[in-house]
């Protein structure tokens, strides 16, 4: 569709959903006007309209953590836009991974996370690992120590995987295999390959 279809308010605004294309956590809600959607367009990254200042802003250009924009897409009133990016860096001003970082809904109130979930939340704390470099972080001396480091624990929770399964130690293999996976995911964050690039190719090869 061309862009002139999109439908805007009436400050000549339009609603941006940006969304992290690795994890899927949504990062911040923004608006934008033609001129900076324009600009993200051409530049393949987040410019949007601020409100109060009523000025164009660009994402990242004072503290470094632009968003590099890998596409852009709108709902079917054509009224709303979803930024799928790649981040480096925090999106919030207080320099936390996303915008929305609280809960309106307690502990005891939420209902127990499917599988996919606890995997879709594990892949966003990774994310925001990467991004926030937490002090004390398992996850962030990881990243800090690079891609050698990572691939090491991959292969040495592959091994223990081999070992607890040998020994028919069901309680070993459970934990060992739970290391796997998240040692897997920080190497897809690392190699910024989406979880769902690896589901699509397990839904292929299910078809088959």
């Amino acid at each position: 569709m061309n862009a002139d279809k999109l439908v805007y308010n009436a400050d000549g605004l339009i609603p941006a959903v940006v969304q992290d294309v690795m994890s899927k956590e949504v990062l911040t809600v923004a608006y934008m006007n033609e001129e900076s959607l324009k600009k993200t367009m051409e530049t393949k990254e987040t410019w949007f309209y601020s409100r109060s200042r009523q000025e164009l802003w660009h994402k990242g250009e004072t503290s470094g953590h632009v968003q590099n924009v890998i596409d852009i897409r709108y709902d079917c009133d054509q009224d709303s836009l979803l930024v799928l990016v790649q981040p480096e860096g925090p999106a919030c001003h207080r320099g936390t991974y996303t915008c929305f970082t609280e809960s309106l809904l307690s502990k005891e109130t939420t209902s127990e996370k499917s599988d996919f979930e606890i995997l879709r939340e594990l892949t966003a704390t990774i994310a925001s690992r990467k991004h926030e470099r937490p002090a004390g972080s398992y996850t962030t001396y990881l990243f800090d120590e690079g891609i050698d480091k990572i691939l090491k624990k991959v292969g040495e929770e592959a091994s223990e995987i081999i070992i607890a399964a040998k020994n028919r130690d069901k309680r070993e293999l459970s934990w060992e295999s739970a290391d796997f996976i998240f040692h897997l995911l920080v190497l897809l964050e690392e190699q910024q390959l989406p979880i769902d690039r690896m589901m699509e190719t397990l839904r292929e090869r299910h078809a088959k």
